[in-house]
């Protein structure tokens, strides 16, 4: 009897492993396959802000890629959004200061400050597309994160013009990648009316 209990229960935490596994396997590739269709927005979800005011390594790499479609002509306008962090800054105007370095016209972003989580920068972005008309968002992201950030604008009723991942990694992306997929799945269940 217990080499039976063992033997289910081994056969259980395989079967969990794998669809562990398969899980992370498919947030990557669809991560790392970008695809961005000419549109008006692409939305830059926050992270990270250095105790200097400075974006972390990650942000950079988001606000980079959002950057190199702007002036390549394949959206009009760049969403920042974010929320005050731990060190006390406010992601949102961060970021925006960084683009405007880039080269990008303060006029052309648009500043989301409330955007604390993946959930809440999807609310801002969907009634900002619906109020402006937009065509349907590029998301532009960290690999790990493109597919949670496109599930939360389809719970609001939007989808995506496609998506851009960042041009940096670190070895913090395994545990983010393993966090997603636990991410992922509770946001399969979550309504917009469930999140404030």
């Amino acid at each position: 009897m217990a080499k039976a209990v063992t033997r289910f229960f081994g056969w259980s935490l395989s079967v969990v492993l794998v669809c562990f596994l398969c899980a992370a396997a498919v947030i990557s590739m669809v991560g790392l396959t970008d695809s961005a269709e000419e549109t008006d927005l692409a939305v830059v979800p926050g992270n990270t802000v250095l105790p200097s005011g400075a974006v972390s390594p990650r942000l950079k790499g988001r606000l980079d890629a959002a950057a190199n479609l702007f002036l390549h002509g394949k959206v009009k306008a760049v969403l920042v959004s974010g929320g005050i962090g731990a060190e006390g800054f406010d992601e949102a105007d961060v970021m925006k200061r960084y683009l405007v370095a880039q080269g990008i016209p303060g006029a052309a972003i648009v500043t989301d400050n409330k955007g604390i989580n993946t959930f809440e920068t999807a609310r801002y972005t969907a009634a900002l597309v619906r109020e402006k008309g937009y065509r349907p968002p590029i998301v532009v992201t960290q690999f790990f994160h493109i597919a949670r950030m496109e599930l939360a604008l389809q719970k609001f009723g939007v989808a995506t013009g496609g998506h851009v991942h960042a041009r940096h990694f670190e070895a913090r992306d395994v545990y983010s990648l393993a966090r997603e997929v636990f991410g992922y799945a509770g946001y399969a269940f979550k309504q917009p009316d469930s999140v404030r």
